[in-house]
């Protein structure tokens, strides 16, 4: 089995704090390679008007993602699915070598509870939520965590998530990086005109 994080998210646009949480996750929780799923589009987040094409978001995904155990990749819009749950059994019947971890930031875990089958996605792989600055104590207070606080390992045993009885979740700290997409495009609004896709799609290894 190789163990891999996933990581889903629009990436609009893709930068450095995430390659900085991803890398350091990998190191946490021993993992051989994290993959990036860079969502078509957000239940949570539709009607926003400033999300460049997927196309543009993959490749900035992918730019940022060189030269590292990290593999960007449109695989969700692929499997035709809109909800997290659906992508992760999807995946874990197509790769089923592989072992999964589900990495989400802290201001993911705050509003978790509004996620369809929020718990059966704790029923179906371990988490590691990745500490966020900022969010923190609204993530400690969030009507999922009070569900999942049962389930709580310690970040000592991280390494060891392969071996947890699910549902599973493991909190983790890292050095904060301030970066965020909403700041990239506030510095950059027209930033997918000056980076258009030029990476083909290409699907994971099957």
């Amino acid at each position: 089995m190789t163990p891999t994080g996933i990581l889903g998210g629009s990436f609009n646009p893709a930068h450095r704090g995430h390659r900085a949480i991803t890398l350091a996750a990998i190191r946490a929780l021993d993992l051989d390679e994290a993959w990036w799923l860079v969502s078509p589009g957000n239940p949570l987040k539709d009607g926003v008007g400033d999300m460049a094409p997927l196309a543009m978001r993959l490749a900035s995904a992918k730019r940022q993602a060189r030269r590292a155990p990290i593999r960007a990749t449109d695989i969700e819009a692929r499997l035709h699915t809109r909800y997290t749950l659906d992508t992760l059994r999807k995946l874990q019947r197509r790769y089923p070598r592989r072992q999964f971890i589900w990495l989400m930031g802290a201001d993911n875990l705050a509003q978790f509870h509004r996620w369809r089958g929020w718990r059966e996605i704790a029923r179906t792989m371990p988490i590691a939520v990745i500490a966020r600055p900022g969010y923190e104590r609204a993530a400690r207070a969030s009507v999922a965590m009070g569900w999942l606080r049962r389930f709580q390992r310690p970040a000592s045993h991280a390494k060891h998530w392969t071996m947890w009885r699910l549902p599973a979740l493991v909190l983790l700290r890292f050095r904060p990086d301030p970066t965020s997409a909403t700041a990239a495009r506030a510095a950059d609004p027209d930033w997918h005109r000056r980076h258009p896709a030029q990476q083909p799609r290409s699907p994971l290894g099957d």
